[in-house]
């Protein structure tokens, strides 16, 4: 059986309780060691063997992991974060379909809800916005034109930028091209939730001044809206002239 398992976003108590009581009893291991929290790896089981993915190509991974399965073997294949986002499954869930090997999802906390808490924010303001854009500018992972930053930008809602932190000048350059302006709120979360997390408060007007300044290329994610920084109206759900199906308006 094979299970992919959300490592979480970096505190190593921020694993799931299924994923953690998976990976103590796994027969094998295969994580991503340049993202994922060694401490996890504390935990496992005496004999257990361990890859790192890092190192490895998809065929190498799949490979270890049809030798498990030969063997009726026990592998967790680990992920940062949570493995639906930029997590590169569906390949692997692909080869697992064809080679009929049974294998489970499960999710685990995103450095898009890691670097909120850190963050202490909420995405969702009501009178501020409602929805949130996840993206991340084009690279070596191209990204469909109809996605462009500067498209994506018109909405003018909570924005999470993964992947693109080495390029922050220019990510802030496709923004500005859309609903946002240089006194638009922004945030750089580097590691959200780890020992050594930082982060950065602006707006698009110095954000990447800032980050640039802290020589931070990799592990961070870009956040753009009001919900930063801005009045927001009380919700309706909790307010006492709003019914509910469980409450009725108070005078």
């Amino acid at each position: 059986m094979v299970y992919i398992v959300g490592a979480g976003c970096g505190d190593p108590e921020l694993i799931t309780v299924k994923g953690a009581k998976l990976l103590k009893s796994a027969d094998v291991v295969i994580w991503t060691g340049s993202l994922v929290n060694p401490e996890l790896l504390k935990g496992i089981k005496k004999g257990c063997a361990v890859y790192d993915s890092a190192f490895m190509t998809l065929e190498e991974v799949v490979s270890v992991i049809e030798k498990a399965e030969s063997e009726g073997k026990t592998t967790v294949r680990l992920h940062t974060g949570d493995p639906s986002i930029y997590g590169t499954i569906k390949e692997q869930m692909d080869y697992f379909a064809k080679k009929g090997i049974v294998f489970e999802i499960v999710p685990g906390v995103s450095s898009l809800f890691g670097a909120a808490s850190s963050l202490k924010a909420e995405y969702t303001l009501p009178g501020v916005t409602q929805s949130v854009i996840i993206t991340r500018i084009s690279g070596k992972t191209p990204v469909p034109e109809r996605e462009a930053l500067s498209k994506l930008a018109s909405h003018g809602c909570t924005m999470a930028i993964f992947l693109s932190v080495a390029r922050i000048a220019e990510v802030v350059e496709e923004l500005l091209k859309g609903a946002y302006t240089e006194n638009t709120p922004a945030a750089v979360v580097f590691k959200a939730t780890w020992a050594d997390e930082m982060i950065l408060r602006g707006t698009l007007g110095n954000i990447a001044k800032l980050t640039i300044g802290e020589n931070l290329k990799k592990t961070a994610i870009i956040l753009v809206g009001d919900f930063l920084d801005t009045a927001y109206e009380r919700s309706k759900l909790y307010s006492p002239d709003f019914a509910t199906e469980y409450r009725h308006p108070h005078p």
